[in-house]
């Protein structure tokens, strides 16, 4: 049996403190190269780069070096930062409390697309194998005055260290932090406990926010009595579609030839989104925050846009293929569809986004009153994109059949994610034709926008979920798309034209919550008419339009929509 020498808790923890900045810093270190000069000068920085992490690391741990609590401690961080070496190493992951939260409301699908054997070697040689050294480790404690004389002496040695260390080299420190915020956030295993630390307290805060009505004035505008049918908007959330590889916005590959063939579709080039990962950004756009106001803690206890639309007497349906609505949708009806058991939409794990369409004509065939239908798409979500579509859609080739993106070559990455897109467009091309053929006896209007957008490796980066003002602008830049029958047209008073001719106007998931309540004519004081990217175009309906419709519906143009606010 192996025997090991008892050791002093001073030496466990910068043994410790070395293993942290070897084992798990792999992505850190390869960054400092980058950004600094390989000149002496540049050599000298690194090492004082070092040597200032290695010291408050040692200053950190010595703080918890006591009996029944260091080896528990160190346990926990190096599991943990094994898990957050893999994802650093395999996909650019920045670790902060966005990144936590994301991971914490994972749901068991996306989460098992990310392990892989590799990531249990990661865990079992950098996370178990020296947990387990540690308890084999014995401990030699002084008593009890001795320990903490002994403590304050390493301690007193770490800060000193720090102070030469950053006197000595303040100017390219300083220079280094101040140009590199991403540099915190790479440092493992701090970037974890601070991480940590910002999601207790985000859930803490959010656990004594009372709840907050939102437009409790709204109502329909007088405008709805002029509508002659019953009427249904369908809203669909994309997942992870950025909009540089959409045909329709500009892409070399044709990724959607079916909405190219529809003339009435209206594309957004210039939109962006609330935050890189789903659970910032759904929430963030149904809210009425805005990205710059937006905060986790106040969206989860205030009304969302679709409680908002309810109120006002709107029927609400929240369809998901995903991992739930973010509490976007806690009040109103919401069908998973995402277990089910449809043999050619679904498999064990997963189903295709084409299960939110079933038995939709149904759903339509029954309708008694104006609707509004949310869909929310499993999309591009990666890293195993070749899952995300039926194989009848993998038309670009050779794909990316692993989770491990950065084994795979860039070439076959882009073609499972452009697949995606691919099967994307079938869905919302299949979901137009099916509101079309109903027309003539319901109002219809379609409106498509993406949560976030995704990296493919572009600066080594995969996924998304960076820090939003790091993020690059794949990650932010997000797909839009509008379709609206005639009559809809007419009864909503809105011009596909006029927004096709805006279509480069910039816009952002901060117009949502307006936009939807003036296209839906909703009288509330919380409207804001500058945030409505309809706005413009809601007086141009013409009257050529009308007459499409036969001579008598040329009185049902109606103006647009009072808003207070």
């Amino acid at each position: 049996m192996l025997k090991i020498k008892a050791i002093r808790p001073e030496l466990l923890t910068l043994l410790a403190s070395g293993f942290f900045l070897l084992a798990f810093n792999q992505a850190l270190w390869q960054h400092l190269l980058h950004i600094t000069h390989a000149d002496g000068q540049g050599w000298l920085l690194r090492g004082a780069f070092v040597l200032l992490i290695l010291a408050v690391f040692n200053l950190a741990l010595t703080l918890l070096a006591f009996r029944r609590v260091l080896k528990p401690t160190l346990t926990v961080l190096l599991l943990c930062g094994a898990g957050a070496a893999y994802f650093m190493n395999q996909y650019g992951t920045l670790i902060n409390k966005e990144m936590l939260r994301n991971i914490a409301e994972t749901n068991p699908s996306e989460a098992f697309d990310l392990l892989s054997l590799k990531f249990a070697a990661y865990l079992l040689l950098l996370g178990v194998l020296p947990s387990w050294l540690v308890w084999q480790t014995p401990v030699n404690y002084r008593v009890w005055h001795r320990e903490l004389l002994s403590k304050a002496a390493v301690m007193t040695g770490c800060v000193a260290l720090l102070g030469g260390v950053a006197l000595a080299n303040y100017q390219g420190l300083s220079s280094l932090f101040r140009n590199h915020h991403e540099l915190r956030l790479m440092v493992t295993p701090s970037n974890i406990v601070s991480a940590t630390s910002g999601y207790l307290r985000e859930q803490l805060a959010s656990a004594k926010q009372p709840f907050q009505l939102v437009a409790s004035d709204a109502l329909k505008a007088p405008s709805w009595q002029a509508h002659p049918r019953k009427s249904l908007t369908v809203l669909v959330v994309g997942e992870s579609a950025r909009a540089e590889n959409f045909g329709l916005l500009g892409y070399a590959r044709n990724t959607t030839p079916e909405l190219s063939q529809e003339d009435d579709l209206i594309s957004f080039d210039n939109v962006y989104s609330c935050g890189t990962e789903t659970a910032v950004s759904v929430p963030c756009m149904f809210s009425n925050m805005g990205r710059d106001g937006y905060k986790s803690a106040i969206a989860k206890n205030q009304d969302s846009l679709l409680d908002v639309l309810q109120r006002a007497g709107l029927n609400v349906l929240w369809r998901d293929n995903q991992a739930g609505c973010k509490g976007a949708c806690d009040r109103v009806i919401l069908e998973d569809l995402s277990q089910g058991h449809d043999p050619a939409l679904c498999n064990s794990e997963e189903c295709f986004d084409e299960i939110l369409l079933s038995n939709l004509q149904a759903y339509i065939d029954n309708l008694q009153q104006d609707s509004v239908l949310v869909l929310h798409q499993m999309g591009s979500h990666g890293p195993e994109y070749f899952k995300r579509y039926p194989k009848a859609f993998e038309k670009f080739t050779p794909v990316c059949a692993s989770n491990a993106l950065n084994e795979c070559t860039r070439e076959e990455i882009v073609n499972a994610y452009d697949n995606t897109i691919l099967y994307t467009d079938h869905v919302l091309a299949t979901l137009i034709d099916l509101l079309r053929k109903n027309q003539d006896q319901l109002d219809s209007g379609m409106l498509y926008l993406s949560d976030h957008g995704e990296s493919l490796g572009e600066y080594n980066l995969y996924l998304h979920g960076a820090p939003y003002l790091m993020a690059p602008e794949q990650q932010r830049h997000v797909s839009m798309f509008a379709w609206f029958s005639k009559g809809y047209q007419r009864d909503f008073n809105v011009s596909s034209q006029c927004l096709r001719d805006e279509h480069e106007r910039p816009l952002s998931h901060d117009n949502l919550f307006h936009s939807m309540l003036g296209l839906l004519q909703v009288d509330t004081q919380a409207y804001d008419a500058r945030l409505d990217l309809f706005a413009n175009c809601r007086s141009q309906s013409t009257e050529a339009l009308a007459l499409t419709h036969g001579k008598n519906d040329k009185t049902r143009v109606t103006q647009p929509a009072r808003h207070s606010g």
